[in-house]
């Protein structure tokens, strides 16, 4: 039977990039790896520059006619009568008075700023007062003392210690680029150095990872806060995205997915268990080589879990199932962020090469197969589909055959599955409340915006109002002081 489905197949050559070049490819660059995906960039870059500088050509050369044109026409108007000279200087005076009550009631542009702390500064030193900034401030103390320790030994250590410290500090001045020029200076800095490192040790390839790898894990720490999930990026969108699609996917089972993997072997169970526990680590680390490890570590244990079930070597067939099944049980957090943040800020040759680079890209491939998941990928009609993605209904759980079939296991079985499929249908009940409650919570904030206008309104009527009263007891006291007005009887007597 399970021979007979339609499991997920992806060719090893999809997982290169698009361009031929022979290494791995990311979704995220468009098929390409980093080398080929810079080299796009630049030449999209160089033309755009091309192109402003022809703009900018023939913006000038228009000035300079218009210029020409108006120069030529005020020679031909230079004969001006005295009476116009005279109304000119008269303008000029009156012009020259108004600018300079102007200017005196103007501020100076010297008078110097008040010393109000921006939000660049506040950020750039945290109060001491907040426990995550202590925290990140120690690791970034720890990374610091790790990266001198092991440049002691080089002859160029302090000099790399130079460069990667005011390129870090130069960084966080930039916070408001967009993450892909933030990703750009980073990867430039990598690329400079790396070659004047091949240079320095004379192509030692290994000699220059290690350096190479040191100096992210310096940067990368330092600049963590910085530049993981931006806000200038639609990275938490994503998060929150893949999250809602991979919890409306909690009923895909192991033989949909033709997943080789039997989890009533304890080792296997097991395996599985690590691997879940790897893949949600991964948003616990900092620095990108810290993250691919995780992933690595997660897939070791997939194809360990494989191995075990199947009693032979696991295929590439097999592991790309077994990665999205792993990925839909443990619902990583920040998974769309951690995936840019490696994308953006690892040591390129990383991703290019390797099995950091080969379980990276699989993920990725991972992630979007979740995203674009459909009936027909589960051998499931689009019918069946959509009832189980609405939650009117689940798949039949499978059970065992014969007289197993009635056995205490297959019952307790069947009365998890009815408990999962409660605890969704609660999971789904508690996000339409939380809906709910998030609109109250705008409300409320709508009412107390209408309400501080209100009071406002009502002050400044009646600071009107007591200001006229005040003038009208005034007219009734000055009446009070002055005589009574004369009339006409007291001259008739």
């Amino acid at each position: 039977m399970m021979s007979q489905r339609r499991g997920i197949h992806l060719d090893q050559s999809e997982l290169l990039c698009t361009k031929g070049c022979g290494f791995y490819g990311n979704t995220a660059w468009q098929g390409l790896c980093s080398k080929c995906w810079r080299e796009e960039n630049q030449r999209e870059r160089q033309k755009q520059i091309q192109e402003d500088q022809a703009l900018a050509e023939r913006l000038q050369r228009e000035e300079e006619e218009a210029y020409a044109s108006r120069h030529q026409k005020a020679q031909s108007q230079s004969t001006i009568t005295p009476f116009s000279k005279f109304e000119e200087r008269k303008t000029k005076e009156k012009s020259s008075k108004v600018h300079t009550v102007t200017k005196f009631f103007t501020p100076s542009s010297k008078t110097p700023p008040k010393k109000d702390a921006s939000p660049f500064d506040a950020q750039a030193s945290p109060s001491p007062s907040s426990s995550a900034s202590r925290h990140s401030s120690v690791d970034s103390d720890h990374a610091t003392r790790e990266f001198i320790d092991f440049l002691k030994p080089l002859k160029s250590g302090r000099e790399i210690f130079k460069q990667c410290r005011a390129f870090t500090e130069s960084m966080v001045y930039k916070r408001d680029m967009g993450s892909d020029e933030l990703a750009e200076c980073v990867q430039d800095f990598y690329q400079n150095l790396s070659d004047r490192l091949h240079t320095q040790f004379k192509g030692s390839s290994d000699h220059v990872e290690s350096v190479m790898d040191e100096v992210e894990k310096y940067m990368m720490t330092r600049l963590y806060k910085e530049v993981f999930c931006p806000e200038t990026t639609d990275d938490e969108k994503k998060d929150l995205a893949i999250q809602k699609r991979i919890r409306a996917l909690h009923w895909v089972t192991i033989e949909m997915l033709c997943v080789p993997v039997d989890e009533e072997i304890p080792e296997v169970s097991d395996s599985v268990v690590k691997a879940i526990t790897d893949v949600i680590e991964m948003d616990s680390k900092r620095v990108p080589k810290d993250k691919l490890g995780c992933i690595t570590r997660c897939s070791k244990h997939i194809f360990n879990a494989i191995k075990v079930s199947k009693k032979e070597a696991a295929s590439a067939d097999d592991f790309l199932p077994t990665l999205i099944y792993i990925v839909l049980k443990a619902n990583p957090p920040r998974l769309q962020s951690n995936i840019q943040y490696i994308t953006r800020f690892c040591n390129p040759s990383r991703l290019m090469t390797g099995e950091d680079g080969y379980y990276f890209t699989n993920l990725c491939c991972a992630v979007a197969f979740i995203e674009k998941l459909d009936g027909q990928s589960l051998n499931l009609s689009s019918e069946e589909f959509e009832l189980y993605m609405s939650g009117q209904a689940s798949p039949h759980w499978p059970q065992a055959t014969g007289a197993s079939s009635c056995s205490p296991g297959s019952a307790a079985l069947n009365q998890v599955h009815k408990r999962l499929d409660m605890l969704t249908g609660l999971g789904e009940r508690q996000e339409q409340v939380m809906e709910k409650a998030r609109q109250l919570e705008n409300d409320l904030i709508d009412w107390t915006d209408e309400v501080e206008q209100k009071v406002q309104s009502v002050l400044e009527t009646s600071g009107t109002t007591a200001a006229a009263s005040s003038a009208i007891d005034a007219d009734n006291v000055e009446n009070e002081l002055l005589p009574p007005p004369l009339t006409p009887q007291v001259f008739a007597g």
